[in-house]
């Protein structure tokens, strides 16, 4: 029997016609929507969603790694004067040259990348536990062309760590896997204690808060998002976790979480974005205390997890802001996005970014090198991350722009690097850190010293 049956011409014209006359009346709904002066509500709005699929999807995937507009045609690279002390750079960036992400280290004594790792994202995944529910779009979303190395940290054994809202991973000098911990997905920043264990946000699934109030939907399909603080040891074991969510809740803040918008459900009320450590007690602090910035209340709170006690909240002066760091016995640092939701414009930037200083002696804030950041046009929506260091001088990262700066005590600019491929574009940046301190300086001088030569 002949498996392919003819097909009567007049079936074949008909077809041919309603597909012809239903192209151009989706075309018609589409025109009007965009330009027509009459709309036709819920129909032209839903072919105008659809046509525009395609181009959505590239778009998102694109502006993960490329940066859309070009602010700075004429920079590329490092520009500006060498730091004279010994300071160094993990600079994680999408090299668009290769089409993959990277993490260099870099003497910022003459701006020469010392060390580079590129590790093999999809080898990595691949060793992922296959059945877990959270982890099952691991390959479509983290793959290797749109993943980034965010927030890495060289610990003291040389090793590297990482994640990109996925497992967290440990490499060693060559870019081979020491261990991951799929276990969650791991956000935003990475922080080491006193002790060397490290702090990184999650996503917790099954989400804490009981299903009637949030429901049991992943994260990637657009369900609640149950933000946790977690602690691990160097070997990715996790110490501690706790679900900030349950933390509001336990301090008479659940009104925060499902009583605030436009009556519709938040699924992404907390968005915690930095864990900061607390190494030294202080009048105000204690060792083992975390400071949390939670971006979606516009809130840094200090917590002491041993007691399960909000001990200070700070809102008011910053918005949608990342990045806490403690400068010292009394005083802390704020990245302020000063990101506002306005009717027109969706999220902007009223102005421009800001580092804040909060002085607990005197319950004040104070805007650090104010008019150098504005004379620069500062101005990353989401991410960015700044440095105080020891002597004034002030490092930044403007994340959604593929650029860093860094400005002398006195508010001049020392320096700036953007990420530009050969082929003129610019690629993201994904939480670079400036490493300044004793410790971290000795990291890097034995990770030079041991490190081996890897095979290509």
């Amino acid at each position: 029997m002949n498996p392919f049956k003819k097909i009567e011409i007049w079936n074949l014209y008909l077809s041919i016609l309603l597909g012809l006359i239903f192209a151009i009346g989706f075309g018609v709904l589409v025109r009007q929507e965009l330009v027509g002066s009459i709309k036709m509500g819920v129909v032209s709005r839903s072919a105008l969603f659809l046509a525009e699929i395609p181009s959505n999807i590239k778009k998102s995937m694109q502006s993960l790694v490329e940066i859309e507009g070009h602010r700075f045609p004429n920079l590329s690279g490092f520009n500006g004067d060498y730091n004279k002390e010994e300071l160094y750079l993990l600079l994680p960036q999408f090299n668009g040259d290769i089409g993959e992400s990277t993490v260099s280290l870099i003497d910022l004594r003459n701006f020469e990348n010392l060390h580079t790792w590129n590790p093999d994202i999809e080898m990595m995944n691949a060793l992922v536990d296959k059945n877990s529910e959270e982890l099952k779009y691991l390959d479509r979303d983290k793959n290797e062309n749109l993943s980034l190395l965010q927030h890495p940290l060289l610990g003291s054994d040389g090793g590297l760590y990482f994640h990109d809202t996925s497992p967290l991973r440990k490499i060693d000098s060559c870019s081979n896997i020491i261990w991951q911990n799929d276990e969650n997905l791991f956000h935003h920043s990475i922080e080491v204690d006193i002790d060397g264990n490290l702090w990184v946000p999650s996503h917790l699934y099954p989400q804490i808060i009981e299903e009637r109030k949030v429901g049991r939907k992943l994260v990637q399909e657009e369900g609640f998002n149950d933000d946790a603080i977690v602690k691990l040891s160097p070997d990715g074991k996790i110490l501690y976790e706790k679900s900030v969510s349950e933390i509001f809740i336990e301090h008479g803040m659940e009104y925060l979480l499902f009583a605030i918008g436009d009556r519709v459900f938040q699924r992404d009320p907390i968005h915690l974005n930095d864990i900061q450590p607390v190494n030294f007690d202080s009048d105000y602090w204690k060792k083992g205390d975390v400071f949390l910035s939670i971006r979606h209340q516009s809130m840094v709170i200090l917590f002491r997890p041993k007691t399960n006690q909000i001990i200070w909240q700070g809102v008011g002066k910053q918005f949608l802001q990342h990045d806490v760091d403690i400068i010292d016995e009394h005083r802390i640092s704020i990245y302020n996005n000063n990101a506002k939701h306005f009717m027109h414009t969706g999220e902007t930037i009223d102005g421009h970014n800001e580092v804040l200083i909060y002085d607990f002696n005197t319950n004040s804030y104070e805007s650090y090198l104010k008019e150098s950041l504005k004379s620069e046009d500062v101005r990353t929506r989401s991410a960015g991350i700044s440095q105080i260091l020891p002597n004034g001088d002030l490092y930044i990262e403007e994340t959604d722009f593929g650029r860093t700066l860094y400005f002398n005590y006195d508010g001049s600019l020392k320096w700036s690097y953007l990420n530009r491929s050969n082929n003129g574009s610019i690629y993201a940046i994904s939480w670079s850190r400036i490493l300044y301190k004793e410790k971290d300086k000795q990291n890097v001088r034995s990770f030079l010293a041991n490190k081996v030569r890897c095979d290509n």
